[in-house]
């Protein structure tokens, strides 16, 4: 992929990347620990609390910004100026924090957050789905950010290609346009279901042309990892694989699996090729060992003594909470694998009280590690991700709206 605002994994950069909005410095204190102000009997409501303390700090370090990734050591923020791909867990995080306070103030931070995202309705790329999904699903009594939801919807309805059978990734990250990318699913399949008496259709056609391209035509399934990213040819009429990102990215199978779980969910988009949906399900939970393997995974299945990436466990654990609401054969195990995830992340990964550093952070994320760019960070939308899942288990919000 070619340098620019870009998204996803595998070769990203942000031509308006700054290192400002610095929210803290100074030494680095501890990560969490499994006694770090989480544990016991309210784990979630107080890690959830963290939380949505650092998203107070950064809110305040940042201004108008958008955050992006965060140095583990001081808690310094680069931003976006125009928010990108993560644009809309920014807002989701802010709207989250003003459903959690009942704040006025917090409420209004929240509006002008989504209110800046406005520019992206008509921007050529199926990350609209990630931004104006997640940055709208928590803004209840929202009429200004329900209107930009629709907008946006409509257009990635207009964007849908019948004879590719996608939404195509586009051109406004940079980059071939045809491709199909397994983070071009997740947020998509809600916002199209909700695109008018097509929506629910395309949602259904966009899911399921990735899967047969990811997991293989006709839900049988190919052996190994999913491979999430392919590009359309359009001298032959068919699609080729791409080498990057690689089959094995955790948090590509975790976007995929997120997506699946949003479907089983929809009446109207589960109704196209259930059974379909069922096995793909079913597949994804055993080839990518997201109830098995470990709770927090490595960036690449083939460098598993590589970086971790805590925002691919996080994305998991919020797509078994969903599963666990849905009619599939495995829906029991997926409950309690979303518990313990959260509680790894909790109790592991998240900064406690101390000097040098914000409490409250997600660390070892993983952006990018084949070009070393933030792989050991807080993510901003690791922290999202991470926030919805304790907020569904500490009550705050239904998981199945979001």
């Amino acid at each position: 992929m070619s340098s620019g605002d870009r998204a996803g994994g595998g070769g990203m950069s942000f031509d308006d990347r700054t290192g400002d909005g610095g929210v803290s410095s100074g030494e680095p204190a501890a990560a969490g620990t499994g006694d770090g102000g989480v544990a016991g009997g309210d784990w979630a409501g107080r890690a959830l609390a963290a939380v949505m303390d650092r998203v107070a700090v950064t809110a305040a370090g940042v201004g108008d910004r958008f955050p992006l990734y965060a140095d583990p050591l001081d808690g310094r923020w680069t931003t976006t100026g125009r928010g990108s791909w993560t644009g809309g867990f920014w807002a989701g995080l802010l709207w989250l924090r003003a459903r959690r306070t009942g704040g006025a103030a917090d409420r209004a931070a929240a509006e002008r957050c989504t209110d800046r995202l406005a520019p992206w309705a008509a921007a050529d790329t199926a990350t609209r789905g990630l931004i104006f999904w997640y940055g709208t699903a928590l803004a209840l009594g929202a009429p200004r950010a329900a209107a930009l939801r629709a907008e946006a919807a409509r257009a990635c309805l207009a964007a849908y290609d019948p004879a590719t059978g996608v939404v195509p990734w586009g051109a406004a990250l940079g980059g071939p346009r045809l491709l199909a990318r397994a983070d071009a699913v997740p947020g998509l399949v809600p916002l199209l279901a909700g695109a008018g008496p097509a929506g629910p259709g395309v949602a259904a056609a966009h899911l399921h042309r990735h899967l047969d391209l990811c997991l293989g035509a006709g839900g049988t399934g190919r052996p190994g990892r999913p491979r999430p990213a392919w590009q359309f040819d359009a001298a032959t009429g068919g699609w080729r694989p791409r080498e990057d990102p690689e089959p094995g990215w955790s948090r590509g199978e975790a976007w995929l699996l997120l997506a699946v779980a949003d479907a089983l969910l929809h009446p109207g988009v589960a109704r196209h090729r259930p059974e379909r949906l069922t096995r793909a399900a079913g597949q994804l939970l055993v080839r990518t060992g997201s109830l098995t393997g470990p709770l927090v995974p490595p960036d690449r299945a083939s460098r598993p003594r590589g970086p971790v990436d805590t925002s691919a466990a996080a994305i998991t654990a919020v797509a078994l909470l969903k599963l666990s609401r849905s009619r599939t054969p495995l829906a029991g195990a997926c409950a309690p694998r979303a518990e313990a995830i959260l509680r790894r992340l909790a109790g592991t990964h998240l900064t406690g009280p101390g000097p040098g550093r914000p409490a409250g952070m997600l660390l070892d994320g993983c952006y990018d590690a084949a070009k070393g760019l933030a792989v050991r960070h807080e993510l901003v939308w690791g922290d999202f991700f991470l926030a919805l899942g304790l907020a569904s288990l500490d009550g705050l919000v239904d998981i199945t709206r979001v």
